[in-house]
């Protein structure tokens, strides 16, 4: 990435919170060095906003994801809504819920996942894959528009119930609720869309009331935690997440597989031969992009991680892009090799919080990857992608791309 700056000399001092250091510095040699020489510490408050603890190392940041007892997410699971003190969502929307309501509210979203269902998404995604990519082939463009942003938000509106005349809007929404194409972007913007969407999925949910059809929403409408129906607010909560997660991340993940490639052409020779499989090509894509860089805890008792102990009511972010470059876990993390096998990697979570969309993830980038080597026999960057602006989200949002019909 051009103008990219120096790091200084005692890490410790960067601010993290602040999206403006991931688009001007070098994240990975700031792991590195972390992991090295500082694998737990301590970000100092700013003007408005706590200090707060960083966990930089695989192992450890696996620990404390599995760990629901001494850590929660119910007071939040990422920096923005954590420093802010605590999530509105709490205890209702199943990414910020813990023990026995987590598991009940993750069972009556697994129905929405089932496997018949799942079937025929996955196969609307191949199609949806192989379509797009042979137009932009044909004719070029920028590939984040004219296929990433089309796919998962296709894919999850479709998972949803979501009308395909809204998914435009949708779109407009979930870039601007985490992340933004500007560094000129406020947070009060980013609320206003994070708001708008739960507007959307109100009404949205009034309508099915009165229409009953298949997808996520019905399925929460008819789901009972505690012996209860799920409230307007808990299943309105559980849409923007299912929307947030199931855009944002495949989307990001599908601009930096394409940015990969062209930027390591032996990879592209590899995966267009078929000597590396789909399936192992794509956790290396998920490692090497992760897109969402960290979530968070906040310890319910004094803990210790790794050289540090951490007094109780502190918030822990875990940093993924950290882990899933750790040399310890890793051989030549640095190295992007779609053939790497046993690939730990950390993109979708680990223990109770396991990403729940994570197989129609998997089958989105898989479907984009088998859909390229179909096509195209060669891509390279014609210009600069953009580097969005977050804290949490990472990656590119326009990739200006041109391929050689295969």
């Amino acid at each position: 990435m051009n103008g990219v700056r120096e790091l200084p000399e005692d890490c410790t001092t960067v601010d993290l919170a602040d999206p403006w250091f991931f688009r001007h510095h070098d994240q990975y040699e700031l792991w590195r060095r972390l992991r090295a020489e500082h694998p737990v510490f301590w970000t100092e408050p700013g003007e408005d906003r706590p200090g707060f603890w960083s966990v930089t190392r695989f192992e450890d940041v696996q620990r404390v994801y599995r760990d629901n007892r001494r850590f929660t997410s119910e007071r939040g699971n990422v920096l923005t809504t954590l420093l802010a003190g605590g999530d509105s969502a709490a205890g209702m929307m199943l990414a910020v819920s813990d023990g026995e309501r987590h598991r009940e509210l993750r069972n009556v979203m697994l129905k929405a996942f089932s496997p018949r269902f799942l079937r025929s998404v996955e196969l609307r995604v191949r199609d949806m894959a192989d379509r797009l990519i042979h137009q932009v082939v044909d004719g070029g463009g920028d590939f984040a528009a004219e296929v990433a942003e089309k796919i998962p938000m296709g894919t999850i509106c479709h998972l949803l119930g979501v009308p395909e005349s809204d998914q435009a809007y949708l779109l407009t929404l979930t870039k601007s609720a985490l992340s933004s194409e500007h560094e000129d972007a406020t947070e009060e913007a980013a609320v206003r869309a994070r708001n708008e969407i739960l507007l959307y999925f109100l009404d949205l949910l009034d309508g099915i009331r009165k229409t009953p059809r298949e997808g996520a929403i019905a399925a929460l409408a008819d789901g009972a935690v505690g012996g209860r129906p799920l409230t307007e607010e808990e299943i309105v909560f559980n849409c923007y997440s299912l929307v947030i997660g199931g855009d944002e991340t495949s989307r990001l993940s599908m601009i930096g597989a394409v940015h990969a490639l062209a930027e390591h052409p032996e990879q592209w020779r590899l995966l267009r031969a078929g000597e590396v499989g789909t399936d192992t090509a794509v956790d290396e894509v998920l490692r090497w992009t992760t897109p969402a860089m960290h979530f968070g805890r906040t310890t319910l008792e004094e803990v210790t991680i790794g050289p540090r102990t951490i007094g109780p009511g502190s918030v822990v972010v875990l940093w993924n892009t950290s882990a899933n470059r750790d040399e310890e876990v890793f051989e030549e993390p640095d190295r992007f090799l779609l053939s790497r096998a046993a690939n730990r990697h950390l993109t979708f979570g680990y223990g109770p919080h396991f990403c729940i969309g994570a197989q129609l993830g998997r089958a989105e980038v898989g479907a984009v990857l088998d859909a390229l080597r179909t096509h195209a026999s060669a891509l390279e960057l014609t210009g600069e992608p953009h580097r969005v602006h977050s804290n949490f989200l990472n990656g590119f949002s326009t990739l200006p791309v041109a391929f050689t019909p295969a």
